[in-house]
């Protein structure tokens, strides 16, 4: 993979991760994070990527800090370099 680009399962994967470590619904994340159902889940499948805005709204609904969803991201890209 080019180390230059960000893989869209990694992020999918490190959300759904933290969704369900939290014990939430995509529906209700969905919810709480003003974005569409399809939407979160194409990021979680890693089809869509998210933006800076809809990261932002995922870790406020998960009332976690975005630079933890970054820190996770990190973590799992470095074990695959």
């Amino acid at each position: 993979m080019d180390k230059t680009t960000l893989d869209p399962k990694t992020v999918g994967s490190v959300i759904a991760d933290l969704r369900r470590k939290k014990g939430v619904s995509q529906e209700v994340l969905s919810g709480f994070a003003d974005i569409a159902r399809t939407h979160l889940s194409a990021i979680e499948r890693g089809e869509r990527k998210p933006t800076l805005e809809t990261l932002y709204r995922i870790s406020a609904a998960l009332e976690i800090k975005m630079s933890d969803i970054v820190l996770e991201l990190e973590r799992r890209l470095g074990e695959t370099q």
